[in-house]
């Protein structure tokens, strides 16, 4: 009655679940509990749910492998192409950079080569510039605005121009050293360029350089072409000077000049160096010939300082006081002063002549010849060979004379010639001799 009640009250009453087992006589039975059965359950859910988990990973797996390896290629791809980038940029900066260098070490080689070349010429240029300035004379000075403004890298001795470049090259080594003090080479591998602050030096210093030995060469060819133009313009006022005496001169000198021709070949400094250089030495071998037939001749006075008493010519004889033709020219000389000879030659007559008293007479060659008259003493035998200028003898007043004096008579192929001719050309040739 009471349970009943009881029931009805608070409810239906839920008994534990009970399993039953039984094996012949034995009987067993197991009482489910509720948390039990909620744990059993759990259990096979979290059993259920791994396998599911574990079949789709098993199932996925090879995509998400395939997926992972596939961006694992595409970002080591990324860092090839990367490195790649790198790699191509590094060889052209060292592209850029040996070019620079192999630019480099060339302009300096060029440099090198042209410095070695002025000084080869300094030496062939020293022995016939000192030929040139001895028979020709100084090269007229510079402008003297330029003059005050010397080239710092020439130094100049005499009329050669000698190239000091050898500090430029050091220095433009200390240039490029300074921009970057790291080894460097035509192998190297440096990746950095040469900066561009030791680039602008280096092409202003090869500039420079340039400049300075553009400089000494064409001092050098100038000076070589002002000595050339001087010979030659001395040995032709030496021609001048003799063919307006009527005296004889080498015919070819100066010979059409004006007749030449042919196809216009332009020269590179060496040809122009060789051909101003011949040139020169042509023009000097002109103007020792010119020099020396000028030299061969009775130019210079036989008593200088002192005053012609009787030119050549007729005159009124002293003695008798009639014409006659003096064939000769006088110079006033106190007796013992020295009587030179007026060029090199050989003693032909020396002695007693007659109406010259005591006399000397020289043979120069080609014809021409020099006499020495009313000499007081003789100092020189036949056959002796003279140099100009030497002595002969002493002045006097020996053979038919009124006075001291010196007769001196010039006569070519035995024609007696006004001597005045002859020094008129001497005093005009002297400057060149």
């Amino acid at each position: 009655m009471n349970a009943t009640g009881q029931s009805a009250i608070f409810g239906r009453r839920k008994e534990p679940h009970t399993v039953i087992i039984a094996r012949g006589n034995e009987i067993r039975h197991f009482t489910i509990r509720p948390w039990l059965a909620a744990f059993i359950g759990s259990a096979l859910a979290a059993i259920a749910i791994g396998y599911l988990l574990a079949t789709s990973y098993l199932v996925l797996r090879d995509d998400l492998i395939g997926a992972t390896t596939a961006r694992q290629a595409r970002m080591q791809q990324a860092y090839e192409d990367r490195i790649s980038a790198l790699r191509a940029q590094v060889d052209r900066i060292t592209s850029r950079q040996l070019l620079d260098q192999q630019l480099m070490e060339t302009k300096v080689s060029e440099l090198l080569e042209r410095q070695t070349q002025l000084s080869q010429r300094h030496g062939r240029l020293g022995p016939l510039l000192e030929r040139a300035e001895n028979d020709v004379g100084a090269v007229p000075a510079e402008d003297p605005a330029t003059a005050g403004k010397p080239d710092k890298r020439t130094e100049v001795t005499g009329s050669l121009t000698q190239p000091t470049h050898n500090y430029a090259v050091a220095s433009l080594g200390a240039d490029l050293g300074a921009a970057d003090t790291r080894p460097f080479s035509l192998w190297s591998t440096r990746t950095d360029p040469l900066p561009d602050s030791a680039a602008d030096r280096a092409d202003k210093l090869f500039v420079s350089i340039n400049q300075s030995l553009k400089s000494i060469e064409n001092d050098q060819l100038t000076r070589i072409s002002t000595l050339a133009d001087n010979a030659y313009k001395n040995a032709d006022a030496i021609q001048q000077a003799l063919q307006t005496a009527g005296l004889p001169v080498d015919s070819d000198f100066g010979k059409n000049e004006t007749d030449v021709g042919g196809p216009l070949i332009p020269l590179d400094s060496s040809m122009m160096f060789d051909s101003k250089v011949k040139e020169l030495d042509e023009a000097l071998d002109t103007l020792d010939h010119l020099k020396k037939e000028a030299r061969q001749l009775p130019l210079a006075n036989p008593a200088p300082g002192h005053s012609v008493t009787s030119p050549f010519g007729v005159r009124t004889d002293p003695i008798l006081g009639t014409a006659a033709l003096h064939s000769g020219m006088d110079f006033r000389a106190p007796i013992g002063m020295a009587a030179r000879v007026t060029a090199p030659g050989i003693v032909t007559k020396a002695g007693w002549n007659g109406g010259y008293g005591r006399m000397v007479e020289v043979d120069h060659g080609n014809g021409f010849a020099t006499r020495y008259g009313h000499l007081s003493e003789i100092d020189v035998s036949v056959g002796q060979r003279l140099d100009a200028g030497a002595i002969i003898g002493k002045t006097g007043s020996s053979g038919r004379s009124t006075g001291p004096h010196l007769h001196y008579e010039v006569r070519h192929n035995g024609e007696a010639i006004d001597p005045l001719r002859f020094l008129t050309v001497g005093k005009k040739v002297a400057q060149f001799l």
